[in-house]
């Protein structure tokens, strides 16, 4: 999806309140702004970003760790919705459903990458 950090307010460690923008490439050549804000941060349990601005309708996201042998297990709840009625749907079934569920994955295999032994 294409995902280019514009600003992130307050540096890097998150914190209830922080801002960050992007752009997000949903099409070739179609690139839409999206702003998130953290809304809470509970170390080292879990934090949430929600969408301010952006392509969806809602944006839920809420990011849980979780100590296990040998490190730990990162888990996603997102909970999402894209408006526009039929034709959000639509697109929902298209393009968009399968795009997260690729975000997702792409992420999962970085990590695995990075942190495996």
């Amino acid at each position: 999806m294409g995902f280019e950090i514009l600003y992130v307010s307050g540096g890097e460690k998150a914190y209830a309140g922080q801002i960050i923008r992007y752009n997000v490439s949903v099409l070739p050549g179609i690139k839409l702004h999206w702003v998130t804000e953290i809304t809470q941060v509970k170390e080292p349990l879990h934090f949430i970003d929600e969408q301010r601005f952006g392509p969806y309708a809602l944006w839920h996201h809420q990011h849980h760790f979780k100590e296990v042998d040998g490190g730990v297990e990162m888990t996603d709840e997102v909970n999402y919705a894209i408006g526009y009625g039929f034709i959000g749907r639509l697109a929902h079934w298209l393009f968009v459903g399968k795009e997260v569920n690729r975000i997702f994955d792409h992420r999962y295999q970085v990590l695995e990458r990075h942190f495996k032994r």
